[in-house]
């Protein structure tokens, strides 16, 4: 067990990191991050910043030192860092073969496929031959992937016949720097689901209640609690959750993205193995927030009740590169329900995420009604 006033590092300074960082000093413990930007959301945070690129093992190195555990808040961390820590003694939740899992869509994939977990249909793309194959086997509309760095919807496109399955390939070959792609079958689905659930290393899991999102361009908009969805879809999303953890051996919080297709059957699309952007509900509407959570999971103390206290609606804050500040806030909040979260970044750059909107009602339709009036009132100048 890690006991309050132990040090705690965190691998990367972002807004998650941010959020983690504030429920880990509420609760006594010290906060470590290492991230290549000055001032990070993290660093604003936490006791301390060690400013470094991802790679540098060195630097990776002192964070450990300085701490009792560590943890990382983005599948973007290097595995083969969180590998040499891990062989040095230092225990890193959720560990290196979640990481390297979520990381790559078809090491994703197949795991999923192998662990009989519903998983779309996929072909491995390694050269233009490969598309007839693929085309052949699984057919349009697809998605052509990249296998890394598919953060927020990043090096994906729809194809619907072979030309844009050919120039897709071109695109996405350059931008891989000639890595392996994905192609993957559409899913026609009905609803997007999160499933925010949290492990301790003796095999103890709770989920939180289910979240329907809402995405455009790829990013999270808007998330609703609890989603409206029946009690069999519910317990199957939740059977899927502590399945992948349990075969992931994940220590913390964790988030399984899935899609609700029209037959009532669910499918899994992403695992990220950190809490998510999805789960912030959570901070305002929860017993225990996925962030207290997370530290609860790999401190090894007891879970925390993930009751949902009321309905509730999240809205993200995303830059417009039109200025930094943002305006129209006193309007917004004249609503008593909303809740601001800030995540303390400077510059308001395009889609770039600098906050969220929540608020809490009496039903999940008042909560939706309130949170995009109040997302209205604001901008960015």
């Amino acid at each position: 067990m890690i006991l309050p006033r132990s040090t705690i590092g965190v691998l990367g300074g972002g807004q998650l990191g941010r959020m983690f960082a504030m429920e880990a000093k509420r609760m006594g413990y010290r906060v470590w991050t290492l991230d290549p930007e000055p001032d990070s959301p993290c660093g604003q945070i936490a006791d301390g910043q060690v400013q470094a690129l991802f790679d540098d093992l060195d630097a990776a190195q002192e964070l450990a030192d300085r701490s009792d555990i560590l943890t990382y808040e983005f599948e973007n961390i290097v595995v083969a860092v969180v590998e040499a820590l891990e062989r040095g003694g230092k225990q890193v939740s959720p560990g290196s073969l979640a990481l390297k899992i979520a990381q790559n869509r078809l090491l994703e994939k197949e795991f999923l496929r192998d662990h009989q977990i519903p998983v779309t249909d996929f072909y491995k793309i390694q050269s233009l031959q490969d598309i007839d194959a693929a085309r052949e086997k699984i057919g349009f509309p697809s998605v052509l992937k990249t296998i890394f760095g598919g953060y927020d919807g990043k090096g994906q496109i729809v194809i619907q016949n072979q030309k844009e399955a050919e120039d897709a390939f071109q695109v996405l070959e350059e931008i891989s720097g000639g890595k392996t792609l994905v192609w993957e079958k559409y899913v026609p689905f009905v609803k997007e689901l999160g499933v925010i659930c949290s492990r301790k290393k003796a095999g103890e899991a709770v989920t939180f209640p289910i979240s329907e999102n809402t995405h455009r361009e790829n990013i999270l908009h808007l998330s609703l609690v609890p989603a409206r969805i029946t009690q069999e879809v519910e317990a199957r999303l939740i059977e899927i959750a502590k399945a992948i953890a349990g075969a992931l051996n994940i220590v913390g919080t964790f988030c399984v993205e899935t899609f609700l297709l029209k037959d009532g059957s669910v499918m899994v699309n992403e695992i990220a193995p950190r809490p998510h952007n999805c789960g912030h509900y959570t901070l305002d509407a929860c017993v225990t927030s996925q962030f207290e959570q997370q530290l609860r999971a790999i401190c090894d103390l007891p879970l925390g009740s993930t009751r949902l206290l009321s309905p509730v609606a999240m809205v993200n804050l995303l830059g417009e590169g039109t200025g930094n500040d943002l305006i129209g806030l006193e309007e917004a909040l004249r609503d008593p329900h909303v809740k601001l979260h800030l995540y303390g970044k400077k510059e308001a750059k395009a889609k770039r995420k600098m906050g969220h909107l929540t608020v809490l009602a009496e039903t999940v339709e008042e909560a939706l009604d309130r949170v995009l009036s109040a997302h209205k009132k604001l901008r960015w100048g």
